[in-house]
């Protein structure tokens, strides 16, 4: 597949995702002591981070000449992470001049996984795993699972150092994610 067809998507046929989880403990919500692995090969402190920051959390990114997993575009919600991806990398300097000072990715794919994603996508910011769900879980975020994968459902989370502002689920379609947070930053 190339990068043309993974981002020209008719969203008209992906099942959009519902959202029925409440995820309201998440307004105000102080992010405790979590390191994650970052594609930089550090490991990142999310209880630590200053200024302001967007999360953007997505399912699994797929990787070329590798299948999706099976009826991967009939489960609500599960299609779109490099779209996604690529919509934040293409916006991440009007992000910056919004005084965004942090940027990053995460899904619960292994770090080496993402690094080539990273690569592949030039995505100029880095991408954290969460493999062990240990952030999804300490936020309760809702999980699905696909066969012996468990991956977080798509959210993106915006913080002023450590501390949620705002998060916006469900996100769909998703390569429009980016559109809603600068319209939030502009208008807070």
């Amino acid at each position: 597949m190339n990068q043309k067809s993974l981002t020209n998507i008719d969203w008209s046929k992906i099942p959009a995702p519902k959202g029925e989880e409440n995820l309201n403990h998440l307004n105000n919500y102080i992010i405790k002591l979590i390191k994650l692995k970052s594609t930089a090969d550090t490991l990142v402190d999310l209880s630590e981070i200053k200024g302001l920051t967007i999360i953007y959390i997505y399912p699994m990114t797929g990787q070329p000449d590798k299948p999706l997993p099976d009826n991967w575009d009939n489960i609500p919600g599960a299609r779109g992470c490099t779209p996604q991806s690529c919509s934040f990398r293409d916006n991440f300097n009007a992000l910056k001049k919004l005084n965004v000072n942090n940027i990053f990715g995460l899904s619960s794919q292994t770090s080496e996984y993402q690094k080539e994603m990273a690569k592949r996508l030039n995505l100029p910011y880095e991408v954290l795993s969460d493999e062990k769900l240990e952030f999804a879980n300490q936020l309760k975020l809702p999980i699905f699972q696909v066969k012996d994968l468990k991956l977080v459902k798509r959210i993106t989370l915006i913080l002023s150092d450590n501390k949620i502002l705002k998060y916006f689920y469900p996100v769909f379609p998703p390569d429009e994610n980016v559109n809603e947070v600068i319209k939030f930053l502009v208008n807070k």
